[in-house]
C-alpha cells in the first residue's frame, strides 16, 4: 500500500513538474515575442498605423476625462495628437492617435508591457527614471509647488517644515522626494491619484497638496477657496516618455516637437489651455 502511495505521488509530482515546465516555456515564449515586438517602437507604430499614447484622466488642464463622453481632454492630449500628425508626415505613414488612461504609478509599467507606445502624462524628467525609460526633449516647463486653503496662513513650503503639518502627495510622482529636501519635518500622506488627494485636502487629512504647479493651477481654478502658496521650489520639466533604447522613435518625436513649436501650433495650445487660469502668466509658457 505504501509503495502504491509513493508511486502515485511520484506520478502526480511528475505531472506537476511537466506542467510547470510547459507553462514556463509558454511564458518565456510570450515574453520573448513581446520583447521582440518592443525592440523598435517606431517600426511597430508604422506597421500598425497608430500610436497609442498614455495620458492622464484625472489632471485638469493636461488630461481630464469627460464623464459624459469617456474621452480625456487637455494640453497633453492635444500635444499627442499634434505629434502624431507630424510624425505621420515625417515618415509618410498614415497614423492615428489612440489614448489609454494612465496613473502616476502605472505609466512606466504600461510602457514596459507595450500596453502603450509612448506617454504624454505630466512626467518629470529625472535621472532615476532615465535609467528605466527614455525621454524626448522637454515639452513643458514645470516646477513643484503647494496648494493650500487661502486662509491657512501658509505662505511657502518653508512654513510647513514642522511635524504638525501633513502634506499630501501622489504615489509614483517625485513630490515626496523633493519635499524631504525643503520640509523634512513635515509628515507625508501618499494617495493613489490627484482627485483623491484633493478630497483628502478638503477633508482636513493634510494642510497642503504638493505636485507640479501646472497641475495645481487646475485644482485652484476648480476650487477658488484654495491657492498656490509661494513660488515653485523645484525645476521639473516634462518629457514625452518611451521605453528605453527607442532611438528612432525619440528622434522622430523630437523632430515633430521642434516643428510644432516653430510653426505656432504649440503656442496655440498653450493659449487654449492656460490663458484663463487665474494668477498664471500664460505668456511665460509660450515658445519665444
Amino acid at each position: 500500500m505504501e509503495k502504491a502511495k509513493k508511486r502515485q505521488f511520484g506520478i502526480i509530482a511528475t505531472i506537476v513538474l511537466a506542467a510547470v515546465i510547459v507553462l514556463g516555456l509558454m511564458w518565456a515564449t510570450a515574453t520573448a515575442t513581446k520583447n521582440e515586438e518592443h525592440k523598435d517602437t517606431l517600426e511597430r507604430v508604422e506597421r500598425l498605423g497608430r500610436i497609442v499614447w498614455g495620458v492622464k484622466a484625472d489632471t485638469r488642464l493636461f488630461g481630464l476625462m469627460d464623464t459624459k463622453t469617456g474621452i480625456s481632454q487637455g494640453f497633453d492630449i492635444d500635444i499627442a495628437r499634434a505629434l502624431t500628425v507630424q510624425i505621420s508626415k515625417q515618415t509618410g505613414v498614415p497614423m492615428s492617435a489612440e489614448f489609454v488612461p494612465v496613473s502616476s504609478s502605472s505609466k512606466m509599467q504600461l510602457l514596459k508591457n507595450t500596453n502603450i507606445d509612448g506617454s504624454v502624462s505630466t512626467m518629470t524628467i529625472t535621472p532615476e527614471r532615465e535609467k528605466i525609460i527614455d525621454f524626448t526633449d522637454q515639452y513643458f516647463d514645470a516646477g513643484q509647488s503647494i496648494l493650500v486653503r487661502k486662509n491657512s496662513g501658509i505662505k511657502n513650503i518653508r512654513d510647513m517644515n514642522s511635524s504638525k503639518y501633513t502634506i499630501i502627495v501622489v504615489v509614483g510622482t517625485t513630490a515626496a522626494t523633493e519635499l524631504a529636501k525643503f520640509a523634512p519635518k513635515a509628515k507625508m500622506l501618499a494617495v493613489q491619484d490627484y482627485a483623491t488627494g484633493m478630497q483628502a485636502l478638503k477633508s482636513g487629512q493634510g494642510q497642503a497638496m504638493s505636485t507640479d504647479n501646472a497641475i495645481l493651477y487646475g485644482f485652484a481654478t476648480e476650487n477658488p477657496e484654495y491657492h498656490i502658496a509661494g513660488n515653485a521650489f523645484t525645476h521639473g520639466p516634462y518629457g514625452i516618455a518611451f521605453d528605453n533604447n527607442q532611438g528612432p522613435m525619440i528622434k522622430q518625436t523630437n523632430r515633430a516637437l521642434k516643428t510644432i513649436k516653430e510653426n505656432g501650433i504649440y503656442n496655440q495650445l498653450i493659449k487654449k489651455w492656460f490663458s484663463d487660469v487665474p494668477g498664471l502668466d500664460w505668456h511665460s509658457l509660450e515658445v519665444k
